[in-house]
């Protein structure tokens, strides 16, 4: 049974950090972006090193004292705020952005986990290099964020998730010990490799505070084009003969719907529209290029042979770096939008890329029977990332589909599954999809991963609630 943080455990706690530690937590601490979560917290730890989580980890261990780990506060499934039960610590490492190290002719960066994204491609770009996670949100989501999501991003095609862009990491384990692997290695077998178990473990199974992450030269060139489509299975033909004809040099393969556009048009007029006509259906695709190729040229390229089969209608290609940004901003707006309208439910779901096609208006039916809505399918088609997003008719709040939410859910996440796709694809479990895991999990997994955290975690402290309900603390009581 875990303890509460209480003003005797923050007084505890603060006797033994340097000034400033600890203090009450600020409202931005106890919030989730869409609103549907509002979080609690003892008391608000800020360490500014390593040593320093280590004596808040060992001090809640000693008490029983639940702590949740919090980066940017970007998280959309509840992983940074905690739900009910004794009020735990909050640990931010905010505080803790240092670049411990660059190494640009090895392609490496050490740095510590409250850095944020756009502070890390900073970093790298200072070094004529590139760090190529790329998230809308990179401006406040943190590295240690990152790495605990495992997040995806735009250009997971290319360069894969944030576990393929990490070398080590440096944690601190739930009795307090830090484990340090910072190693700037790229083969290292000896032993298991508890970098990966760390990653996507949402601070369930420690705490990461720096990490070691891997760079790559910058393109020589990059291009972009809009290119309308007649649907998610041209859209996928149109994938495969760019990765044909520009193996490895497709960076990024965004599918949107033009209900995604009509939002933009709604609340955010000022984005300009990059059609006269809202298509149903369009992709953007990004290039980066070696030295000696054209960008314009390979995409004009691309559309041809894309329009003599019948995969392509309109197209627009990026002119200059500014219209390749805009048409990023198009895409990365789309968020923004959608969280203004307001959803009934949100689904970041994944699946095989040859079941897309045929889920898309699977969904859209199996829905129909349950209300009227709009949907706004949109997402990372090169890695079988959807984002399908449901919301009321216009008109309609989300308020008056509370009572429907749950049904909604479960009518897309069971034809996911049904399809042999995920229910999370890059934003991980936290706590809003922890049931979710419980119902659509494999049994021999989930009970893996319970010895897990039981072996690493056994009183249950770290980011309690999240990923696994109820998991841990069975050793420590009595």
């Amino acid at each position: 049974m875990l303890h509460p943080a209480d003003p005797a455990f923050a007084a505890l706690l603060a006797a033994r950090l340097p000034p400033g530690r600890v203090r009450t937590p600020e409202p931005r601490h106890l919030e989730e972006p869409r609103g549907r979560w509002h979080g609690q917290g003892g008391c608000l730890a800020l360490p500014r090193s390593t040593a320093e989580v280590a004596t808040i980890v060992a001090a809640c261990a000693a008490a029983r004292v639940g702590i949740v780990p919090w980066g940017g506060g970007t998280g959309l499934v509840g992983g940074q705020v905690a739900g009910p039960g004794p009020a735990p610590v909050i640990l931010s490492l905010e505080r803790m952005t240092a670049v411990r190290g660059i190494w640009p002719a090895e392609n490496v960066l050490i740095v510590e986990a409250g850095a944020t994204l756009a502070d890390v491609q900073a970093a790298a770009e200072g070094a004529g290099r590139r760090f190529p996670l790329s998230l809308a949100s990179e401006g406040s989501a943190t590295i240690g964020g990152n790495l605990a999501t495992n997040a995806g991003g735009t250009a997971v095609l290319r360069y894969g998730n944030a576990r393929d862009l990490c070398l080590g990491v440096e944690a601190v384990l739930a009795d307090g010990s830090v484990l340090h692997g910072l190693k700037r290695l790229r083969k290292d077998n000896t032993g298991y490799d508890l970098r990966h178990l760390l990653i996507g473990s949402e601070g369930t199974l420690g705490i990461i505070t720096a990490a070691a992450l891997r760079l790559v030269p910058p393109p020589a060139a990059e291009g972009a084009a809009l290119m309308v489509v007649p649907g998610p299975a041209a859209a996928l033909d149109l994938l495969a003969l760019a990765q044909g004809r520009l193996a490895g040099l497709v960076t990024g393969f965004e599918l949107m719907h033009r209900t995604g556009l009509e939002f933009l048009a709604q609340t955010m007029p000022d984005i300009r529209q990059p059609f006269a006509v809202p298509p149903e259906w369009f992709v953007l695709v990004d290039l980066g290029l070696p030295e000696g190729l054209d960008p314009a040229a390979a995409l004009e390229g691309l559309y041809a042979a894309a329009a003599e089969q019948g995969l392509v209608g309109d197209g627009l290609i990026a002119s200059s770096a500014a219209q390749r940004s805009a048409f990023w901003a198009l895409r990365e707006a789309i968020p923004l939008a959608n969280r203004k309208v307001g959803a009934v439910s949100s689904h970041d779901i994944s699946l095989p890329l040859s079941a897309i096609a045929g889920f898309i208006p699977r969904a859209t039916a199996a829905l129909a029977e349950l209300g009227d809505w709009r949907i706004n399918c949109f997402g990372h088609l090169g890695d079988g990332n959807l984002h399908f997003n449901v919301f009321p008719a216009p008109g309609r709040t989300r308020a008056a589909h509370d009572h429907q939410r749950a049904a909604v859910m479960a009518c897309v996440y069971d034809l996911v599954h049904a399809m042999g796709g995920s229910i999370s694809a890059e934003h991980g479990v936290g706590r809003l999809k922890a049931g979710d895991l419980e119902r659509y999990g494999d049994p021999a997994r989930l009970a893996a991963m319970r010895a897990i955290k039981a072996a690493l975690d056994p009183c249950g402290i770290l980011n309690p609630g999240a990923v696994l309900r109820n998991a841990g603390g069975d050793i420590c009581e009595g």
